[in-house]
């Protein structure tokens, strides 16, 4: 009787350890599977107002608040734009000065808690840059998908799409750069953004089912006078770019891909953001397999998307060794794998999805010499 306790007893701790298991890893998990459009990613610091002044502000000194370049500067109910640090003013041994270029909207006060965003430009193409747009729903599979149509006069048309963590307001910082190439540019929101359809499982897919968003984007410009179509990805929106034109029945009509700091392998992501939520790192593997069992993603994260052989047309992809989000050594692989098709632009010090904010006149330039001869 003893034996047969201790062994039900064994059994049954067992079958706990593993349902707590299962827990953990699937807790782990939401950090990439549920993060929500417009919100920081796990991997982005809160950082302090220290002070304001006329045209500075006063933040806590981290990796985050020293990157160069220009970003939002966002908070609960505020957004602000802040410039380079500024090396002419002495900061404390805890803070750093930037350049204040601006408060968008709300107020930004000492003391406020906040974080840096790819974002620096909010509300719409005619309130934030003065560019004549139109709004329009695009028929997606799951339902209306809003989008921002900025018209020009060629018939290449660009579509441009955000990833994680961010809204089609991050189209926003190349848009005026599109329009004065008078390139027509299509900006949409996609599953799971605000006014876009719910996601059926409320999950993240990395782009595997977000694409077909993406698709009807591309019949939208098809229909409406594109002959040839530039897909713009960031993050996940990137991913999402590779998918269609692979997958789209309009393939044919995708003249370049341009993809910024593109997730090429979804389990590195899933491991860098529940990593960023303080996971603990028995636990990462769990979380990988949580994922892939609650969105059937497949095993293998290079699999699909990144497969060399389906890229068959010009792409960019512009990337740094600084994110820490979705790694750059996939994006410089796949780029050494189809050097006939793949050019790999590499900025430094710049975190994920946020390559034209580390040094926009680069990036433009970049963006120039790739999409000349596909006008």
């Amino acid at each position: 009787m003893r034996t047969v306790t201790a062994t039900a007893a064994a059994v049954t701790a067992a079958l706990a350890a593993g349902a707590a298991s299962v827990a953990a890893g699937r807790m782990a998990s939401d950090a990439a599977l549920k993060t929500p459009s417009g919100r920081p990613l796990p991997t982005e610091p809160r950082l302090t107002v220290h002070d304001i002044a006329e045209g500075r502000i006063t933040l806590t000194r981290d990796l985050a608040s020293l990157r160069p370049g220009s970003y939002g500067l966002a908070g609960d109910g505020s957004h602000a734009v802040v410039g380079p640090v500024l090396t002419s003013v002495r900061p404390t041994a805890d803070t750093v000065v930037r350049r204040l270029d601006g408060v968008t909207h709300g107020t930004v006060r000492p003391g406020d808690r906040v974080w840096l965003t790819p974002n620096v430009f909010v509300g719409n193409p005619a309130s934030a840059l003065g560019l004549d747009h139109a709004d329009v729903d695009l028929p997606g599979e799951l339902g209306p998908l809003p989008a921002w149509f900025v018209p020009g006069h060629r018939d290449t048309w660009t579509i441009a799409v955000h990833g994680l963590g961010t809204t089609r307001e991050q189209a926003l910082n190349v848009m005026g750069f599109l329009h004065r190439r008078r390139l027509p540019v299509l900006a949409l929101a996609y599953r799971g953004d605000q006014g876009a359809p719910r996601r059926p499982d409320g999950l993240n897919h990395f782009g595997e089912t977000e694409w077909r968003d993406l698709d009807a984007a591309l019949r939208y410009a098809v229909r409406y006078g594109a002959r040839r179509v530039v897909l713009l990805g960031w993050s996940t929106g990137a991913t999402m770019a590779l998918r269609a034109a692979a997958h789209s029945a309009l393939r044919d009509r995708v003249a370049g891909l341009v993809l910024d700091s593109p997730v090429l392998d979804w389990r590195a992501t899933v491991r860098a953001l529940a990593s960023a939520r303080h996971t603990p790192g028995a636990v990462l593997p769990l979380a990988v397999r949580a994922a892939q069992g609650r969105t059937g993603l497949h095993p293998d994260g290079l699999a699909g998307p990144a497969d060399p052989a389906r890229l068959d047309v010009p792409t960019l992809i512009i990337h740094g060794p600084g994110d820490t989000v979705a790694p750059w050594a996939y994006s410089r692989r796949l780029a050494a794998r189809r050097p006939d098709r793949i050019a790999l632009h590499t900025v430094p010090d710049a975190p994920h999805a946020a390559m034209w904010n580390a040094d926009p006149q680069e990036y433009e330039e970049q963006l120039r010499r790739f999409l000349t001869p596909l006008m």
